[in-house]
C-alpha cells in the first residue's frame, strides 16, 4: 500500500510541471483526497485515471480540475459520472471505456467542448439519441462492443452529424425467421 501512495504523491509531483495528472494503474479505487490538495496550484491539462479499480468519480473533481481538455478513465468499475462533469468546460476528450456504463453519462452531452467520447466495451444497450445529436461539439462516439439495443443501433446507423462508431449489429436468435 505504501508503494501505491508514494506512487501517487511523484505522479502529483510531475504533473505540476508537465500538467499532465497520470495516475493510470495505481490500484485506486477513488481519487484520493490527497490528490486534489496536492494540485490545487496546478492548472492541469490533462488526467489519466485507466487501469484502476475506480467506481465513482466525486463531483468535486469535476469543480477541482474543470481545466482539463483530456479525461481517461478507461479500465475501471465506473456506471455513472457526477452531472457536475457538465461543468468541465474545456473537456475535449473522454474515454469511459472499458468499464460498466449501462448508459452515456448525461453530463457529457452538456460539455461544451467535448468533441471526442470514447465509450467502447461497456454495458451500454440505451443511448439518448436526442441528447447525443444535441450534444454542442461532439464530433466522435465509440460505442463499440456495447449490447445496443436494435433500435438504438439503427437510430445511431442513420446519424451523419457525428462519426459513431459502433460493432455490427448482431441478428437476435428471435429474429431469424426463416424456419
Amino acid at each position: 500500500m505504501a508503494n501505491a501512495v508514494t506512487r501517487v504523491i511523484n505522479r502529483c509531483d510531475e504533473a505540476k510541471e508537465s500538467e499532465c495528472l497520470d495516475l493510470s494503474n495505481c490500484q485506486l479505487m477513488q481519487v484520493p483526497d490527497a490528490v486534489y490538495h496536492l494540485m490545487r496550484h496546478t492548472e492541469l491539462k490533462t488526467c489519466d485515471l485507466s487501469d484502476n479499480v475506480i467506481t465513482k468519480i466525486p463531483p468535486k473533481f469535476a469543480v477541482k480540475f474543470n481545466l482539463i481538455t483530456d479525461l481517461n478513465l478507461a479500465h475501471n468499475q465506473m456506471s455513472k459520472l457526477p452531472e457536475e462533469c457538465a461543468e468541465m468546460g474545456n473537456l475535449e476528450t473522454l474515454d469511459i471505456s472499458h468499464n460498466s456504463f449501462m448508459s452515456l453519462p448525461n453530463c457529457s452531452f452538456k460539455m461544451p467542448k467535448l468533441r471526442i467520447l470514447k465509450a467502447s466495451d461497456n454495458q451500454i444497450m440505451d443511448v439518448d439519441v436526442d441528447n447525443l445529436t444535441e450534444a454542442p461539439s461532439l464530433e466522435s462516439v465509440d460505442l463499440e462492443r456495447n449490447p445496443l439495443a436494435p433500435r438504438i443501433h439503427d437510430q445511431l446507423s442513420r446519424i451523419s452529424t457525428i462519426l459513431i462508431t459502433i460493432s455490427p449489429r448482431q441478428t437476435e436468435d428471435w429474429e431469424d425467421l426463416t424456419i
